[in-house]
């Protein structure tokens, strides 16, 4: 049984979700603060972290960006209920894995955490590390640099630079992206998809608007080039 910690201050939405996420087959520790859920995850690692940003006392994206560097491997899904994409954006950098907004279905929460803990569970190959111009990767560690600069990746972001960067020169379409970074049974929005590429982008010194590395191939997907 995977075992999930929720951090949800509000009674309102805590209680129903931890019912339901028990009758899917979760154990659920709940907490109310960010304080209380770093206690929780450092006495206790769960297989997934879900985070609410409005919390009483730490801000939701401090406690995400601690959880990050103290457990680099961690799931964490954030629930919100900002829906605009530069609050994603800072989700994401911040090393969210997901960002769901509020009000969502409980199909749609649940779907979003299997498939979370599904990529969590496959290990990377052990392989040496691959350069790709300016870029080198280590896919054993998991961690990524341009020049000598590292950049600071959430799990997702590494995965799809990985793939991108893997096909340089080559046109993936969003399709094949979705099924090979997040699930090939996907059935939610590709918007994750372009959040992930704004904030990957924004990491790697791109723009949206004159972007070197990540080019849009209107109606089609994206493109790495390496040079």
């Amino acid at each position: 049984m995977n075992s999930l910690l929720l951090v949800e201050d509000d009674e309102r939405i805590s209680q129903p979700l931890v019912r339901m996420l028990e009758a899917e087959g979760f154990s659920v520790v709940h907490v109310e603060t960010g304080e209380a859920a770093l206690a929780a995850v450092n006495g206790s690692v769960p297989d997934l972290v879900l985070l609410d940003l409005s919390l009483p006392d730490i801000d939701g994206l401090d406690v995400c960006r601690r959880l990050r560097l103290s457990h680099p491997g961690l799931p964490i899904v954030m629930l919100t209920a900002r829906n605009e994409e530069v609050d994603m954006v800072v989700g994401l950098d911040a090393g969210a894995d997901d960002y769901i907004t509020k009000p969502f279905r409980v199909a749609e929460l649940t779907a979003r955490i299997r498939t979370r803990l599904r990529a969590s569970s496959v290990s990377s190959p052990l392989v040496e590390s691959d350069t790709f111009g300016a870029l080198r990767l280590d896919r054993a560690a998991r961690r990524a640099w341009v020049a000598d600069d590292e950049l600071a990746l959430a799990p997702k972001e590494f995965d799809l630079l990985v793939l991108l960067a893997s096909h340089h020169g080559e046109t993936l379409r969003r399709e094949l992206i979705m099924a090979e970074v997040w699930d090939e049974n996907w059935w939610g929005s590709t918007r994750t998809l372009d959040t992930h590429i704004a904030s990957l982008r924004r990491k790697l010194g791109d723009t949206n608007d004159t972007p070197e590395r990540i080019i849009t191939v209107r109606g089609i997907g994206f493109r790495y080039e390496a040079g």
